[in-house]
């Protein structure tokens, strides 16, 4: 072999061998690159399960693309939100759970167990005193307790993420209510605003009560709802007000959320009708502080 090319070979050995290891699947940028957008695993893992939630199905390839990270990685994330029941892994990607990813409209539900709605209303109102600032989430069972309000013309501080919350008392309430809405982005399903927009407002905020609803409670002591972005409002809510006061029917028991809310014993009172005995004795031994309600008038 000529001199030169001897040369030339042992300098690509050289160079090589001075080359620093590569680790795999390290996600890491080099150190002269700023780290890539949601490179914080659990800040990822919260857009990812969004992802799901969105389109119904998410594939790896999907993850590595959005995310920036590798194959590995994208793996974990996904068999993470499964462990956590909110993905069920599949070939090459992940799906919903079954299970728990029905989520009817705000109008459907809206129609449905009027009386029990209607009685818990009346009893939730009854609990006000006026001039109280009062945190109602989006559930249906809240608007029926905004409609209590406008008729009972108790005066309080409302805060709220719903839409048709809003449309009521801001048209119906009078100067006896004075309305704080919480925005963000608009889900058409619920018409309520959930997001960091909605999460910002209330986090600014303390009222003295909440009143709220779920999609179901599970195991008698987990409080659970379809959507992860409602669940952080719902969350955030709890976090911030003196009473927690959670309204229930007896379907709600024997349903499941996607994603879960609270501990029960977060709240500070559970409002049941139409339940059994054995239910609601479930829920105290969770730790709740449990009043039935029953049907005809409610005493204020």
């Amino acid at each position: 072999m000529p001199t030169a090319a001897i040369a030339l070979r042992c300098r690509a050995d050289h160079d090589r061998r001075s080359r620093p290891a590569t680790t795999i699947e390290d996600d890491r940028p080099p150190r002269d690159q700023p780290a890539p957008e949601h490179a914080i695993p659990e800040d990822r893992r919260r857009l990812i399960g969004d992802l799901l939630l969105a389109t119904g199905a998410v594939t790896v390839a999907a993850v590595e693309a959005r995310f920036g990270v590798s194959a590995m990685t994208a793996r974990r994330d996904l068999h993470e939100l499964e462990r956590r029941g909110l993905a069920r892994r599949t070939h090459g990607g992940a799906v919903l759970p079954t299970v728990a990813s029905h989520e009817d409209s705000f109008d459907r539900r809206l129609g449905l167990a009027t009386d029990a709605k209607q009685r818990l209303a009346r009893a939730a109102v009854a609990m006000i005193t006026p001039h109280e600032t009062v945190f109602l989430d989006s559930s249906t069972t809240s608007y029926f307790v905004a409609r209590e309000i406008v008729a009972s013309g108790v005066a309080i501080t409302a805060l709220t993420n719903s839409l048709p919350v809003m449309n009521l008392l801001a048209s119906e309430a009078g100067p006896n209510v004075e309305l704080i809405g919480v925005g963000g982005t608009l889900r058409a399903l619920t018409r309520s605003f959930v997001g960091a927009g909605a999460t910002r407002t209330v986090n600014e905020h303390y009222g003295d009560r909440l009143f709220l609803s779920v999609k179901g409670v599970v195991d008698g002591d987990t409080l659970t709802d379809a959507d992860s972005l409602e669940a952080d409002v719902k969350r955030t809510m709890i976090e911030h007000v003196r009473d927690a006061v959670l309204l229930l029917d007896g379907s709600k028991l024997e349903v499941r959320g996607l994603v879960a809310i609270a501990p029960l014993s977060q709240v500070s009172r559970v409002l049941l009708t139409d339940v059994d005995p054995q239910q609601a004795a479930a829920l105290e031994r969770a730790g709740a502080t449990v009043q039935i309600i029953r049907s005809g008038p409610v005493e204020r």
